[in-house]
């Protein structure tokens, strides 16, 4: 008999990005079960309309709904965005998007009071993250860099802080923000992409601003965001209730489109994949 404690999480990305957050559930959770639905034949959503995002975001939760999950991860800013408050108001299920923990996250480890924020350009027009920050700390200033060209180039696996590419765009984003905040001290990574750019961006923010900048990585804020959420539930998944399980039973994947998928998916759960099971929503 399945107890609410041990049915799975649900989260959703418009491709396999979001997979970052699962390894970061996983790694903290480790009695946990993920069923994961990367929306891959229509990434990405960063260039859609919020009608759109919300409408595909729709799609994906009812799918996630028929697996019995206890919990939804909106693995996705840009969906986050659009979606989170329109799902949150209409599904039985609690609903957790990456924009506020990572909000609450950087209001935290900020000194100078200066945040900057990386993201799509759908997150960024949606003002999500400047909401959220100034709702946390109204006297933060919010400096925010659109960064199209970041998710593509994770995609291609360009993320080797030495491959030159990476490092060009990546100046070129940061420089455009250093210009407009010499005095910023942290910064969010407002795409679950963004974490495998992690050593580039360290490397690159360092020489530019010439003083540490943290960077907020927001699927490890989403990961210590749902625990709290599923302990204040009663939700958390006892110890004892993933000691049988195999790791391929953690979690199960589905797709909407298989092309790259597994070679690519790999990367952001930084282990191979178990099964990967193609659906049609």
């Amino acid at each position: 008999m399945t107890t609410d404690r041990s049915r799975p999480i649900g989260v959703f990305d418009s491709g396999v990005g979001g997979l970052t957050v699962v390894a970061a559930v996983l790694s903290r959770l480790p009695s946990e079960r993920i069923v994961y639905l990367g929306d891959t034949a229509r990434v990405p959503y960063g260039t859609r309309s919020a009608q759109t995002v919300l409408k595909y975001s729709r799609n994906a939760a009812r799918f996630l709904l028929r697996h019995d999950v206890k919990l939804l991860l909106i693995a996705c800013n840009t969906a986050s965005a659009a979606a989170l408050p329109g799902l949150g108001a209409e599904l039985s299920v609690g609903v957790l998007g990456a924009v506020e923990p990572g909000a609450q996250a950087a209001a935290a480890v900020t000194r100078s009071g200066e945040v900057g924020v990386l993201g799509t350009l759908a997150t960024i027009r949606s003002g999500a993250y400047e909401r959220a920050l100034l709702a946390l700390a109204p006297s933060l200033r919010i400096h925010v860099q659109p960064c199209p060209l970041l998710v593509p180039l994770v995609e291609e696996g360009w993320t080797d802080p030495a491959d030159p590419v990476s490092q060009l765009i990546v100046r070129r984003y940061l420089t455009e923000l250093r210009d407009r905040a010499p005095l910023l001290d942290t910064l969010v990574l407002g795409c679950t992409h963004y974490p495998l750019l992690r050593p580039t961006l360290a490397q690159v923010a360092s020489e530019l601003w010439g003083h540490q900048v943290m960077l907020v990585d927001s699927a490890e804020a989403m990961a210590v965001a749902t625990e709290k959420l599923l302990a204040r539930q009663d939700l958390l998944a006892r110890e004892t209730e993933g000691t049988n399980l195999h790791p391929t039973d953690r979690l199960r994947c589905f797709v909407t489109d298989e092309a790259r998928v597994a070679d690519v998916a790999a990367r952001f759960l930084g282990r191979s994949l178990p099964q990967v099971e193609l659906v049609d929503l």
